[in-house]
């Protein structure tokens, strides 16, 4: 997809919400997106279930922490 080449996965939104609402989207969703590291097995597996939980792919363990960072 052209469009997308310069604001990332925000270009799903096309010419709404304006660039500065944009930018911020993808600066969290960058975060939130990528990966954190399990604090038991210490292993990138880390993803995000739902605002605040965090589960760990490779040992089960269950996380609480911040909506987009799991801290």
């Amino acid at each position: 997809m052209p469009r997308t080449r310069k604001v990332g996965a925000s270009g799903k939104y096309g010419v709404r919400y304006g660039k500065r609402i944009k930018d911020r989207w993808i600066a969290v969703h960058v975060v939130q997106k990528q990966r954190h590291k399990c604090p038991r097995c210490m292993k990138p597996s880390l993803r995000r279930e739902s605002a605040g939980i965090w589960s760990c792919r490779k040992c089960g363990l269950k996380v609480a922490g911040k909506a987009y960072k799991p801290s």
